[in-house]
């Protein structure tokens, strides 16, 4: 058997707690959610937190850019095969419904900024967390509005994102928009703005 270094063995150990972290989370927003509530779901003690994160601040921080990056590339290969303006829109619309179902990491996402802005902790990280996330997707989307001038993705991956995961993900009932249809209505008028209405895949001739 091989015997796994210190750090080998630290590192799963933070992968373990990362993993098992959303289920709590779900469960127990984010005060219920404790250390010791994360620690004895994955199965390790409060000093194996303790050596791997600082603070609970830290982990959840670390939690959300984690799912961020997951976003990134389960988007990606979403969209992979989509080339017409008509498919992308589809395919985002889809996501977004998808995983507003689930508004834990919305909500996570709103409990913790405001715990750390209120308490004057962790700089610019709550304002820079999800840029990167923002700027791929953003990417991503850029083929629906070709003219779009200043191309700044960011702005086109936050309104998606923000969409998504927003306030209106934790309204899926009665007379409440959906998020598809947000997302649709949106992403379409960016595209009548900022598309090529010679172009053969635009949605006006689709």
């Amino acid at each position: 058997m091989v015997r796994l270094t210190r750090e080998e063995s630290q590192a799963l150990t933070r992968a373990k707690l990362l993993e098992c972290a959303p289920e709590v989370v779900a469960r127990e927003g984010y005060e219920g959610a404790s250390i010791d509530k994360i620690t004895e779901a994955a199965g390790f003690s409060k000093g194996a937190f303790y050596s791997n994160f600082s603070t609970k601040e830290e982990f959840f921080f670390e939690l959300l850019a984690r799912h961020a990056k997951q976003d990134v590339v389960e988007i990606k290969r979403l969209l992979h095969t989509a080339s017409k303006p008509s498919e992308i829109i589809d395919r985002i619309c889809d996501w977004a419904e998808l995983r507003a179902s689930d508004p834990t990491w919305g909500l996570l996402a709103l409990e913790l900024f405001r715990r750390v802005r209120r308490e004057a902790t962790f700089g610019t990280l709550p304002s820079t967390l999800f840029l990167e996330q923002w700027r791929e997707v953003g990417k991503m989307l850029l083929p629906i509005a070709p003219n779009l001038q200043p191309a700044k993705p960011e702005v086109l991956g936050a309104i998606v994102l923000e969409l998504t995961y927003g306030a209106a993900s934790s309204f899926s009932e009665g007379d409440a928009p959906r998020v598809r249809d947000l997302v649709r209505l949106t992403l379409t008028a960016i595209h009548t703005a900022h598309g090529s209405t010679s172009h053969p895949n635009s949605l006006a001739e689709h």
